[in-house]
């Protein structure tokens, strides 16, 4: 029972979602990772660091959400699906920005914690424009 939900392919919502999930989760462990070592050892500004940070977050949940999350693609072209993945996340990314900015500058919470906020926010955003936009099933015409 538990094959179908870790290894077959499937169009499922909920399934999906459980692996974006994970998939999420590894992408964050790289962002974060990065985040903090561009802040705290290389002396980046914070902001700078979150830009650089998210997009190797960005490559990593493309990687695994075309292999693993997703059976469905509604593009042929998978120059102009990455194209629209990385628009998705680049209004992410402002989302991230915008959710840090106000919650370091604004609420006085420490970076990791905004980020930690702004990764909740962003989440839904890009599994629900992905799925939409570019992995659901194609209907018959």
């Amino acid at each position: 029972m538990i094959t179908p939900l870790l290894v077959a392919r499937t169009d499922s919502a909920l399934t999906q979602a459980f692996r974006y999930i994970f998939v999420g989760a590894v992408a964050t462990v790289a962002d974060m990772y990065c985040l903090h070592t561009l802040t705290a050892r290389a002396h980046v500004p914070y902001l700078e660091s979150a830009a650089v940070a998210f997009v190797v977050g960005l490559i990593v949940n493309y990687a695994l959400s075309i292999r693993w999350v997703f059976a469905s693609r509604t593009m042929g072209s998978r120059t102009v699906e990455f194209a629209v993945f990385g628009a998705i996340g680049l209004a992410g990314l402002g989302l991230t920005e915008l959710v840090m900015w106000t919650s370091v500058e604004k609420l006085g919470l420490g970076v990791m914690l905004a980020k930690l906020l702004a990764v909740v926010v962003v989440f839904a955003w890009n599994f629900g424009l992905r799925r939409a936009l570019l992995f659901r099933e194609r209907r018959a015409s």
